[in-house]
């Protein structure tokens, strides 16, 4: 069973490159990329949701 992902592709490419790793993904692929630039990339996405989240409500 495939497991499907929450984050688009077009979330994770961005934020692969704002976090400078996105050179690994061309490379390697997704998992080519370290466990620790993976967890950045979910904080990130929570942060952008939380701001987003902030914005809707003002």
């Amino acid at each position: 069973m495939a497991r499907r992902g929450i984050m688009s592709d077009a979330l994770k490419v961005e934020l692969a490159k704002e976090l400078g790793f996105y050179d690994v993904v061309q490379r390697e692929g997704w998992g080519g990329i370290k466990a620790r630039d993976a967890g950045n990339m979910v904080k990130r996405a929570i942060q952008l949701a939380e701001e987003r989240m902030a914005d809707q409500d003002r």
